[in-house]
């Protein structure tokens, strides 16, 4: 399946390491609580988690990692927590970004980044102007990102750009104005910290994906425990609606 296209439409190639995997990072705040510590120190040893979690995609030839760092639901959380956040974001943007550079990975943003203050919108800016050659791993951080909204905003796109055209459209003439029309949609999606949802993340995208959940608090997500979601996915039978039999054939 090329980038941009869907699943219901095309059979994905399918491999034994996922192209593109999708994470849910919860449990920052747990991983702290349970330490007696602040939220926010959860939220910094998640930053180092990232750093690990990339490296592992780099070195088993993940081609797309797409995290859920900021949903828009986020902004219900108390306001010290969600400044916190901001700073956090801006200055692992600021500080990362050329580590990432250097090892050859491109740096892409989807959300509706217009809320943010604008020296983390420049720092995002940057940071995909700079890596936009790069070919080893797509890294794509969701900020201000809801499902819903990536759904609504493509909606409008699509119409905005065929206003003379009948009312009838089909997926492919939605899929190329989503958030993530330059992407696979996900093979593996991730969710840790013990809760089984997806709250309102790449809604459109994960419509066959496999899930899986793990108890594990994302600060301890470690390469053993990305290991471990990597078997899971190796042991998943992908039909895509066909029988069990038609695969084996």
């Amino acid at each position: 399946m090329s980038q941009g296209t869907s699943s219901t439409r095309e059979i994905p190639e399918i491999g034994s390491i996922p192209k593109h995997i999708a994470i849910i990072m919860d449990g920052n705040g747990r991983w702290a609580r349970k330490r007696f510590l602040p939220r926010v120190a959860g939220h910094k040893q998640g930053v180092e988690t990232v750093r690990n979690v990339i490296k592992s995609c780099s070195n088993h030839g993940v081609e797309f990692l797409t995290l859920f760092a900021f949903s828009s639901e986020n902004w219900r959380r108390p306001a010290d927590e969600v400044s916190f956040l901001m700073q956090l974001f801006a200055g692992a943007l600021e500080q990362e970004i050329t580590k990432l550079h250097e090892n050859s990975i491109r740096f892409r943003v989807i959300g509706d980044i217009s809320r943010f203050e604008s020296k983390i919108i420049q720092f995002i800016k940057k940071g995909e102007q700079l890596t936009a050659n790069n070919s080893k791993l797509t890294l794509t951080i969701a900020a201000n990102y809801g499902g819903r909204w990536d759904i609504i905003q493509a909606v409008r796109k699509m119409m905005e750009n065929s206003p003379n055209s009948p009312v009838h459209f089909e997926e492919e003439n939605l899929t190329q104005f989503l958030s993530m029309n330059y992407a696979p949609e996900p093979d593996l999606f991730i969710r840790t910290g013990g809760e089984c949802r997806i709250s309102n993340f790449l809604l459109w995208q994960l419509a066959y994906t496999e899930l899986y959940f793990t108890d594990t608090l994302w600060p301890d997500f470690d390469e053993k425990e990305f290991d471990l979601a990597i078997q899971s996915y190796q042991q998943r039978e992908r039909r895509f609606g066909r029988t069990s039999e038609q695969i084996q054939q």
